[in-house]
């Protein structure tokens, strides 16, 4: 077995704004840390901001009326988390849950709007942000309704290889303590499941455990099961 570990790159969903335009949006924001915990904001709250994550980790979650909860994103360092088309939402429809002590820069809509008015390139660049925002989220939920839980969960294990993973000579370590009940809130299912459908790849040799983390083994088998469609790892991350 090599030793050698190679961590998979991943940008920000910000890489879309060029340096110049990332500046200017640096320039009108106010800093803000925000302890482990606490949240940037909750679901019904008013949506006037948008977040930079400086540093940290941010969960962006759905509760249904049956109480449970739906994990639909982890936005890190050089992510912009918020609504994709801020100025006609007026209610976040979201939750923001902070999952590490974080750092967020905190943008103002009339101070994006500003941007926008006065710099046609950042105009563009923020379309583009928006662009994979939206392609973001209807991959997801193609994820979870068209290939059942096993494709749901093949498609989640695949997008934290691309967010957490370091290729190796046998497979992908997901270098991220992940929990069987994380998973199931990231599909909508329950632990028991979870733990069923993984033991099923465990038995096909697409997955292994390696000190509490996860290791791809076979990743063509998983993306056979959820029928991938090789999208960008901007896009395919969790």
């Amino acid at each position: 077995m090599s030793n050698q570990l190679n961590v998979i790159e991943t940008r920000g969903n910000a890489s879309c704004f060029s340096e110049q335009n990332l500046d200017r949006l640096m320039a009108v924001m106010h800093d803000r840390t925000v302890p482990e915990g606490s949240h940037l904001f909750w679901e019904g709250d008013s949506s006037d901001k948008l977040y930079y994550v400086k540093s940290g980790r941010v969960q962006l979650t759905k509760s249904t009326d049956e109480g449970k909860e739906l994990i639909l994103y982890v936005y890190q360092t050089g992510d912009i988390v918020g609504h994709a088309d801020p100025f006609f939402s007026h209610k976040q429809t979201y939750t923001a849950e902070v999952m590490e002590e974080s750092v967020v820069g905190v943008i103002d809509h009339k101070d994006l709007e500003s941007l926008i008015c006065q710099h046609c390139d950042f105009a563009l660049d923020f379309m583009k942000w928006m662009g994979i925002h939206h392609r973001l989220t209807q991959t997801k939920f193609r994820d979870l309704m068209m290939y059942g839980k096993p494709g749901a969960l093949c498609s989640t294990l695949i997008r934290l290889s691309n967010t957490y993973g370091e290729e190796r000579g046998d497979g992908i370590l997901i270098n991220k303590k992940i929990t069987h009940t994380d998973l199931s809130n990231m599909i909508g299912s329950t632990r028991e499941s979870v733990n069923r459908l993984l033991g099923d790849l465990r038995k096909k040799n697409a997955i292994e455990y390696e000190n509490g983390l996860i290791v791809i083994k076979d990743l063509e088998m998983l993306q056979d099961i959820c029928h991938c469609e090789l999208c960008p790892k901007e896009i395919c991350r969790i």
